[in-house]
């Protein structure tokens, strides 16, 4: 039991997907993660993906619809997994990034839409399962530090 685990339950690890992975690691574009939500209707994963996507487009209702789905795929793995509705969902636990991703992205477009009371719960939900999750999404792809300035100079001598 860890200091924000004060009811002792145990944490959820949901199991991985490989060949969800690796077809994300190679898709370009929306067609292309329809086609791998097509091939795993059943993946978070994958449906946050394409969540991801389509929040960047002009279409924030799609997709809000999207990342309504990973939602609800998420939560189908998370029983499936032994979760009963509480306890720690470890963002260090890489498989279980998927939903916690889905979770984020959700909140997100329900903020995009105007949804207030539902970006609370998310948050709410989210801090739950793992107090660091928002802060690593958030930053995932910040540098950790600024790339250092480069600077050209001479060194004048005599011949």
């Amino acid at each position: 039991m860890t200091e924000h685990n004060l009811l002792g339950i145990p944490e959820t690890r949901l199991p991985e997907e490989p060949e969800v992975s690796r077809a994300l690691e190679k898709a370009v574009g929306i067609d292309e993660l329809e086609a791998i939500v097509a091939a795993h209707p059943s993946s978070s994963l994958a449906w946050a993906a394409l969540a991801q996507a389509a929040a960047n487009s002009e279409r924030p209702i799609t997709g809000y619809a999207y990342a309504r789905v990973a939602y609800h795929r998420g939560l189908d793995s998370l029983r499936k997994a032994g979760w009963r509705g509480q306890g720690p969902i470890p963002w260090s636990h890489e498989p279980n990034r998927g939903v916690l991703r889905a979770l984020y992205l959700l909140r997100r477009a329900a903020l995009d839409i105007g949804e207030t009371a539902e970006v609370t719960r998310l948050t709410e939900f989210l801090r739950d399962a793992d107090e660091t999750a928002i802060a690593q999404i958030e930053n995932e792809n910040v540098p950790a530090e600024p790339a250092p300035t480069t600077e050209a100079f001479f060194i004048r001598g005599l011949d």
